[in-house]
Formats: structure tokens, C-alpha cells, sequence
């Protein structure tokens, strides 16, 4: 893949992951909010409240997942700088273009994509 393209992928992808992430971040405060602004489940009928448990802990998953796919991204903006973009962590060949096309940030080839890789 071209460098000059995958640093454009991977610099929009994380522009919309900053921007999602900050819908995140907002989403999570506010269910914060109406969970510990409450009493409790005192006085609220208990699906009510489960609800509101169930809102706070989906935001905390998304702002999570957002922080690992940004993570993932930011990654790959260094191996970039590094000059290995586009070489399997594993076995060092080359990626091929197709998988980085889908995914820019993979950091291994298709034989190795559920190998974990430690950065």
C-alpha cells in the first residue's frame, strides 16, 4: 500500500474516532449523572433504575472500545514513522494491500491476524 495513502486512512480514521469519542465521553457523563443523581433506587421503579445502570455501563464500553480502536490507529501512525508499516509483527512479510485497505491499522498478515501481538 502507499505510505502517502495509508497516513491519510489512518489519520481520518482517527479523526473520527476523536470525534466519536468525544460523543462518548459526553454520553458517559450524562448517564454518570442520572445514576448518581439519584437516590438510589430508592423511591424509582426498579426497571427504571436498571435502565439507567444498563445506559451507564454501555457508555463506559464504548468509550472503551473507542480508546483501543484509537490506540490500534495511533500504533500504526508509528509504525509509519518507524518505517515497518505494513510488515507482519510476527513472521515480517509483507501485508497484503487488500487487508490493509480494510483495515489500515492491521499490524500482522491474514496467517497471523488472531496472533496477539505485544507493542
Amino acid at each position: 500500500m502507499d505510505l502517502d495513502r495509508a497516513r491519510k486512512m489512518l489519520t481520518t480514521e482517527l479523526a473520527e474516532l476523536d470525534e466519536r469519542a468525544r460523543f462518548a465521553e459526553q454520553s458517559r457523563a450524562e448517564a454518570s449523572a442520572d445514576t448518581l443523581g439519584q437516590e438510589g433506587a430508592l423511591g424509582q421503579h426498579p426497571a427504571d433504575y436498571g435502565t439507567e445502570v444498563n445506559t451507564s455501563m454501555e457508555a463506559e464500553l464504548s468509550v472503551d472500545t473507542i480508546e483501543e480502536q484509537r490506540r490500534r490507529i495511533i500504533d500504526a501512525v508509528e509504525r509509519l514513522d518507524a518505517g515497518t508499516y505494513g510488515r507482519c509483527a510476527v513472521c515480517h512479510r509483507e501485508i497484503d494491500d487488500e487487508r490493509l485497505e480494510a483495515r489500515p491499522e492491521a499490524a500482522t498478515c491474514r496467517e497471523h491476524a488472531d496472533t496477539p501481538v505485544v507493542t
